[in-house]
């Protein structure tokens, strides 16, 4: 079954990573799959355009269904393969609820991660205003601070909705984002502890972004938020 589906997708996306956690979670391996290159514009190739128009990755197919968007690609597998592999929507309504709320809250964590890291690549130089990378931070310490509150009881086999779900597929990308940004561990503790405990999950560790394999470590944008 995973060889007639394709992936399409960049090193160090959030979006693409989320998919890739899916589908080894589904136990979905052998599917194919191209590395696409942000800085060498292939993701906004005709090859990647005549699948998505948006010039976005991951691009995704199985069969001839197309599902781009990440987070629908992730429920989309879950449906189709809820048989297979992890079980990744919990059982009862209660842990539904919360899993499904903040799956789709990670997506605001994404955007808030994403204004302060590439700011500086997504706003022109002329466009750059000390006032908006103040606000931006402010408001991505406030969105973090949420994401604390919600891991107070952070624990082996107790995450985001419980056991490892949606949820976890769809924030710990951006979590581990945010450390290898330089996201203070003394700052944020329980953040720092889901990331400890998932870091080691075979799927994550599996689809882990290849350039980071050298060290989980990268810039230090976030060491002051």
């Amino acid at each position: 079954m995973a060889k007639s589906m394709n992936l399409q997708w960049a090193a160090g996306s959030a979006p693409c990573w989320r998919v890739m956690i899916t589908l080894e979670e589904k136990k979905l391996q052998g599917y194919e799959h191209k590395l696409l290159s942000f800085e060498e514009g292939q993701h906004k190739s005709q090859e990647v355009l005549e699948i998505n128009p948006r010039g976005q990755v991951p691009t995704f197919k199985h069969g001839d269904s197309i599902i781009n968007e990440s987070t629908g690609a992730c429920l989309y597998l879950e449906s189709v393969f809820k048989d297979q592999g992890s079980k990744l929507i919990p059982d009862t309504p209660a842990e539904q609820a919360l899993m499904y709320q903040h799956m789709m809250e990670g997506l605001s964590l994404t955007e808030k991660l994403n204004l302060v890291v590439y700011y500086e690549w997504f706003v022109p130089e002329a466009e750059r205003h000390e006032s908006a990378v103040k606000r931006n931070r402010e408001a991505l310490v406030s969105e973090l601070q949420l994401w604390e509150g919600y891991l107070q009881n952070v624990a082996v086999g107790s995450y985001l909705a419980g056991a490892f779900s949606l949820a976890d597929v769809v924030v710990f990308p951006n979590v581990a984002y945010a450390f290898r940004f330089g996201l203070s561990v003394v700052r944020f503790p329980k953040l720092a502890k889901y990331y400890s405990l998932l870091k080691e999950r075979p799927s994550i560790k599996t689809s882990w972004p290849p350039h980071w394999v050298p060290g989980p470590q990268g810039f230090d944008v976030l060491k002051d938020v």
